[in-house]
């Protein structure tokens, strides 16, 4: 497909099964076969995180990058069909509790270009919450 048809991509809520790394460099991979050269190059990546122990808002899912549970996360697509996600907490994070989900939105999308979404650029679908981006590509949460 490589990025070519006007599908949007969304994976599963997933924990990792270990994180590599050291003290303030955690991080983890995880196949992303969606995540092809044509998406990665002129598509949109999104990342979400909903993090046990959140004191601040234990039901809220945040876009990544993100500051949360006293730690920095992240993501990075550092090979195409791979995206790594990272955190600089001081102890490992958890395997458990954490979830972890992408969307990935090609650029050629029909939607992308339609009224609703008025020709929004990749900052503005990246300022957008995770509820309303789900609402708007059909995507269960």
């Amino acid at each position: 497909m490589d990025g070519q048809d006007a599908t949007v991509y969304y994976s599963e809520w997933f924990a990792p099964s270990v994180w590599s790394g050291t003290s303030g460099d955690w991080y983890f991979d995880a196949s992303a076969p969606d995540l092809t050269k044509g998406i990665v190059e002129n598509g949109v990546v999104l990342a979400y995180v909903w993090l046990a122990g959140d004191l601040y808002d234990a039901t809220s899912v945040r876009p990544l990058p993100a500051y949360a549970v006293g730690a920095n996360w992240s993501f990075l697509v550092h090979q195409y069909g791979s995206i790594e996600f990272t955190s600089d907490m001081i102890s490992k994070p958890l395997t458990t509790g954490n979830q972890f989900r992408f969307v990935a939105i090609p650029g050629i999308i029909p939607s992308l270009k339609s009224a609703s979404l008025k020709n929004k650029s990749e900052q503005e679908l990246r300022s957008m919450s995770y509820k309303d981006i789900c609402k708007l590509f059909n995507i269960p949460e």
